[in-house]
Protein backbone atom coordinates (compact mmCIF):
# COMPACT_ATOMS: atom_id res chain seq x y z
CA UNK A 1 0.00 0.00 0.00
CA UNK A 2 1.12 2.91 -0.84
CA UNK A 3 -0.23 6.51 0.70
CA UNK A 4 0.33 9.85 -0.59
CA UNK A 5 -1.17 12.89 1.57
CA UNK A 6 -1.27 16.71 0.20
CA UNK A 7 -1.48 20.12 2.27
CA UNK A 8 -0.99 23.13 1.92
CA UNK A 9 -3.95 24.01 -0.06
CA UNK A 10 -6.55 27.31 0.75
CA UNK A 11 -7.38 30.23 -0.41
CA UNK A 12 -5.33 33.59 -1.41
CA UNK A 13 -5.09 36.59 -2.96
CA UNK A 14 -4.44 36.97 -6.54
CA UNK A 15 -0.29 37.89 -6.37
CA UNK A 16 -0.39 35.73 -3.18
CA UNK A 17 1.78 32.53 -2.19
CA UNK A 18 1.11 29.24 -1.16
CA UNK A 19 3.35 25.99 -0.93
CA UNK A 20 1.95 22.61 -1.24
CA UNK A 21 3.25 19.55 -0.08
CA UNK A 22 2.76 16.01 -0.73
CA UNK A 23 4.24 13.31 1.81
CA UNK A 24 4.55 9.68 0.12
CA UNK A 25 4.41 6.63 3.17
CA UNK A 26 4.04 3.21 2.47
CA UNK A 27 5.35 0.25 0.61
CA UNK A 28 8.00 3.04 -1.50
CA UNK A 29 11.23 0.99 -1.85
CA UNK A 30 12.51 4.05 -4.35
CA UNK A 31 10.10 6.78 -5.72
CA UNK A 32 11.51 7.66 -9.41
CA UNK A 33 9.64 10.55 -10.76
CA UNK A 34 7.38 12.94 -8.61
CA UNK A 35 5.01 15.51 -9.68
CA UNK A 36 2.12 17.68 -9.18
CA UNK A 37 -0.89 18.10 -11.63
CA UNK A 38 -4.41 20.56 -11.25
CA UNK A 39 -7.55 20.15 -12.71
CA UNK A 40 -9.83 23.19 -12.94
CA UNK A 41 -13.67 23.29 -12.60
CA UNK A 42 -14.74 21.71 -16.23
CA UNK A 43 -11.07 21.48 -17.62
CA UNK A 44 -9.02 18.00 -17.99
CA UNK A 45 -6.22 17.26 -15.43
CA UNK A 46 -2.76 19.06 -16.64
CA UNK A 47 0.67 18.98 -15.64
CA UNK A 48 2.01 21.53 -13.61
CA UNK A 49 5.46 20.39 -12.90
CA UNK A 50 7.48 17.13 -12.13
CA UNK A 51 10.65 16.17 -10.91
CA UNK A 52 12.90 13.45 -11.59
CA UNK A 53 14.98 11.51 -9.04
CA UNK A 54 17.98 13.73 -10.03
CA UNK A 55 16.50 16.39 -9.31
CA UNK A 56 15.70 17.54 -13.52
CA UNK A 57 12.35 19.39 -13.74
CA UNK A 58 9.35 20.15 -16.46
CA UNK A 59 7.08 22.61 -15.93
CA UNK A 60 3.96 23.81 -17.70
CA UNK A 61 4.59 26.90 -19.75
CA UNK A 62 1.31 28.88 -17.57
CA UNK A 63 3.43 28.33 -14.50
CA UNK A 64 7.32 28.78 -15.71
CA UNK A 65 8.99 31.65 -13.62
CA UNK A 66 5.90 31.65 -11.08
CA UNK A 67 6.06 28.05 -9.03
CA UNK A 68 8.76 26.01 -8.36
CA UNK A 69 8.72 22.01 -7.61
CA UNK A 70 11.23 20.25 -5.00
CA UNK A 71 11.39 17.31 -3.20
CA UNK A 72 13.30 15.96 -0.25
CA UNK A 73 14.26 12.42 -0.88
CA UNK A 74 14.49 11.36 2.85
CA UNK A 75 11.12 12.45 3.69
CA UNK A 76 9.48 10.98 0.29
CA UNK A 77 7.86 14.41 0.07
CA UNK A 78 7.48 16.72 -2.84
CA UNK A 79 7.01 20.66 -2.65
CA UNK A 80 5.12 23.09 -4.89
CA UNK A 81 6.05 26.59 -4.08
CA UNK A 82 3.69 28.72 -5.71
CA UNK A 83 3.92 32.61 -6.44
CA UNK A 84 2.49 35.64 -8.44
CA UNK A 85 -0.87 33.62 -7.75
CA UNK A 86 -3.41 34.19 -10.29
CA UNK A 87 -7.59 33.38 -10.41
CA UNK A 88 -6.79 30.96 -13.37
CA UNK A 89 -4.51 29.14 -11.11
CA UNK A 90 -7.63 28.40 -9.19
CA UNK A 91 -7.58 24.44 -9.22
CA UNK A 92 -7.60 20.75 -7.20
CA UNK A 93 -4.05 20.39 -7.59
CA UNK A 94 -2.70 16.44 -7.28
CA UNK A 95 0.90 15.13 -6.66
CA UNK A 96 1.77 11.93 -8.09
CA UNK A 97 4.87 9.61 -8.05
CA UNK A 98 6.11 6.83 -9.91
CA UNK A 99 7.57 4.37 -8.27
CA UNK A 100 10.93 2.49 -9.70
CA UNK A 101 10.23 -0.90 -8.81
CA UNK A 102 7.07 -1.43 -9.91
CA UNK A 103 7.18 1.22 -12.67
CA UNK A 104 3.41 1.86 -11.37
CA UNK A 105 1.86 5.51 -10.64
CA UNK A 106 0.34 6.65 -7.36
CA UNK A 107 -2.08 9.91 -6.85
CA UNK A 108 -3.05 11.75 -3.84
CA UNK A 109 -6.51 12.90 -3.30
CA UNK A 110 -6.28 16.33 -4.01
CA UNK A 111 -6.05 19.73 -2.40
CA UNK A 112 -8.00 22.71 -3.18
CA UNK A 113 -6.47 25.91 -4.24
CA UNK A 114 -8.36 29.48 -4.71
CA UNK A 115 -6.99 32.70 -6.33
CA UNK A 116 -9.65 34.95 -5.11
CA UNK A 117 -10.07 38.57 -4.48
Amino acid sequence: QVQLVESGGGLVQPGGSLRLSCAASGSIFSINRMGWYRQAPGKERELVAHITSGGSTNYADSVKGRFTISRDNAKNTVYLEMNSLKPEDTAVYYCKINLYVTGMDYWGKGTLVTVSS
